[in-house]
């Protein structure tokens, strides 16, 4: 006889197929995102409504001080009490209009008596009590803008009673004539609130609703995930696939190098931007003894050869594949396990070369802004005996005419006086902060007229020019006055290059890696040596006998001015290379002018 074999236990949960785990997430998913959505409009228009209240009451109050203000006599300012509203935080402004757009009444006193640009009907609006709002951008600003009729006039009866008033105080006499056109001429306040602190409060509560958004929908998942536990040995490997596969994405795409030593000294871990710092392929770096792989700076780093703890971050100069010394930042973290054996060491290292070279920048930005003070004050200075100079110089000429070695010596006196005068302008426009006024202008044009200004120059040295301007480049906004200073003091400085001759082009095109355009300056004079290219934009730098090293300083500020930058790429007997950036502007395209300091 058979016995029957014992049934084989299989767990309940291996029968639950995956779907159900993805449906039951399809299902919370949305739920959560429309949870959150709604709970973050209703902020918003909660955020709004209490910041049209806002707006409405603080108008109330004004009119409120008006009156109170008429109440006590012909003393009342309105433009004083408006000062002293706007005082309030969170004001931006505070103005009144009338219908035809002027301003009567401002926060700023500066701005009365201005017209106000604005698509608005005033006239509509000052029909209108109920107040009304709209969101603006004022000077780099968000501006919850409310605004509606201006009431400073009583009701009837209160103006009968300030009527009597007015001529108990001074018989019949009218009412003066502030109050009477505050009460007849139809006017609009405008009330301006910063909106910074309603939108960090804003933002602020949308990434606790989110996060408590997050926070529901990972309860939900976890709850899932334990109804479906079943699944949990095939979702554990296949999750710990993915995470392995993450960890490494992770580290060849981090931005800094990564190098991780593991217990028996061997590299166990060389990411790809290690390879590229220490120009060492990463395949020839895995499972190679670190002493082998590593420079000696980051090795005496490591502290592979001594007992002591690593030093923390540190910045040392690093020989690297090719022979050239790389500053790098670097950092060691030893692994250990629970029970404290050393398992090995994580070194992590980036490149400073560019945060030296923007050091290097910010210093020098910061030593040219003192010489620009010094030598502004300097030239004030000296310009004034120069005039007095040159006053007893004329003079001295006029006098001895008759004799013409005293004459030859007077005009060499006037001629050496204005030359000092023009270096003297030069110091003062380059101490002077550069003022843009851009608008939308042809580049085409306007290369094509600064070459003009230098074709007589250009054929007195034989020089051929050439302009090329990409189709993709039509209109830019520049300050068409500054851009040709930049662009002739440029020609002139190829021209001096090219002292027998040789082709002068200028290319515009897109730039490649920036919203913007790049204009080259391209000559085939004589170049610039290396050891100079890094001070030609100092002030008094100049390899010129009888320049001034100023010209190249005021095109920096000029570039600058403009947001852009200014590149040189040259060599030696092959030319030079000007690369100038100019990046693209806000409302760029409108024909609208713009002005910046």
């Amino acid at each position: 006889m058979n016995r029957p074999q014992p049934k084989q236990y299989r767990p309940f949960w291996t029968g639950v197929s995956p779907w159900m785990v993805i449906g039951a997430v399809v299902v919370l998913l949305p739920l959560f995102v429309f949870m959150a959505a709604v709970n973050i409009n209703r902020q918003k228009q909660n955020s709004t409504r209490l910041l049209e209240e806002k707006g409405a009451a603080l108008i109330r109050a004004f009119e409120a001080g008006t009156r109170t203000g008429m109440m006590g006599g012909g003393n009342f300012q309105l433009q004083r009490l408006l000062i002293e509203t706007a005082q309030q935080p969170d004001i931006a402004y505070l103005f009144v209009a009338d219908i035809r757009s002027r301003v009567v009444a401002h926060s700023n006193p500066a701005n009365i008596g201005t017209v106000l640009v604005t698509a608005m009907d005033l006239a509509a609006v000052s029909r209108q009590s109920e107040p009304r709002w709209r969101i603006v951008q004022k000077d780099g600003l968000k501006v919850f803008e409310v605004f509606r009729r201006f009431l400073p006039d009583a009701p009837e009866r209160f103006s009968r009673h300030r009527m009597m008033m007015h001529r108990g105080r001074f018989g019949e006499s009218p009412l003066p004539p502030e109050e009477q056109h505050l009460a007849s001429t139809p006017r609009v306040i405008f009330i301006g609130l910063d909106m910074t602190a309603v939108e960090d409060a804003r933002r602020a509560d949308a990434r606790h609703t989110v996060l408590m958004a997050v926070i529901l929908l990972l309860i939900g998942f976890a709850g899932v995930v334990l109804l479906f536990i079943a699944q949990g040995y095939r979702s554990t490997r296949a999750s710990l696939s993915k995470v392995r596969a993450f960890s490494d994405h992770l580290v060849q795409h981090m931005p800094m190098g990564l190098a991780a030593i593991d217990d028996r000294g061997q590299v166990a871990s060389f990411n790809r931007v290690a390879a590229e710092i220490l120009e060492t392929p990463a395949d020839r770096a895995l499972g190679r003894p670190a002493k082998e792989v590593l420079p000696a700076p980051i090795l005496a780093e490591t502290g592979l050869d001594r007992h002591s703890v690593p030093a923390g971050v540190r910045e040392i100069e690093c020989p690297v594949g090719s022979g050239r010394v790389v500053p790098l930042e670097v950092s060691v973290s030893r692994l250990r396990s629970e029970d404290g054996v050393r398992e090995g060491s994580v070194v992590l290292f980036r490149d400073q070369s560019e945060v030296r070279a923007l050091r290097r920048e910010i210093a020098r930005t910061q030593r040219l802004a003192s010489v620009g003070r010094l030598a502004g004050g300097v030239a004030h200075e000296v310009r004034n005996p120069l005039s007095s100079i040159k006053g007893f110089a004329t003079y001295f000429k006029e006098r001895y005419r008759t004799v013409p070695e005293d004459l030859q010596i007077a005009d060499l006196m006037i001629g050496e006086v204005e030359r000092v005068d023009r270096v003297i302008g030069q110091l003062l426009d380059f101490a002077r902060p550069v003022r843009i006024r851009a608008e939308d202008i042809s580049v085409a044009e306007l290369l094509e007229a600064s070459l003009k200004l230098f074709q007589t120059r250009a054929e007195e040295q034989n020089i051929d020019t050439r302009l090329r301007v990409s189709e993709a480049v039509d209109v830019f906004p520049l300050d068409e006055d500054r851009i040709r200073q930049v662009l002739l003091n440029l020609y002139l400085n190829a021209a001096d290059a090219m002292a027998r001759g040789g082709t002068l082009t200028v290319r515009v095109d897109p730039a490649k890696e920036r919203d913007g355009i790049e204009i080259r300056v391209i000559d085939t004079g004589a170049g610039i040596a290396a050891a100079d290219q890094a001070q030609i934009f100092d002030p008094y730098f100049t390899t010129k006998a009888s320049g001034t090293g100023l010209g190249l300083a005021i095109v920096h500020n000029i570039m600058e001015a403009h947001g852009g930058d200014i590149r040189i790429e040259s060599q030696p007997g092959r030319g030079t290379t000007v690369i100038l950036f100019f990046p693209e502007r806000p409302g760029a395209g409108s024909g609208k002018k713009k002005e910046s300091d």
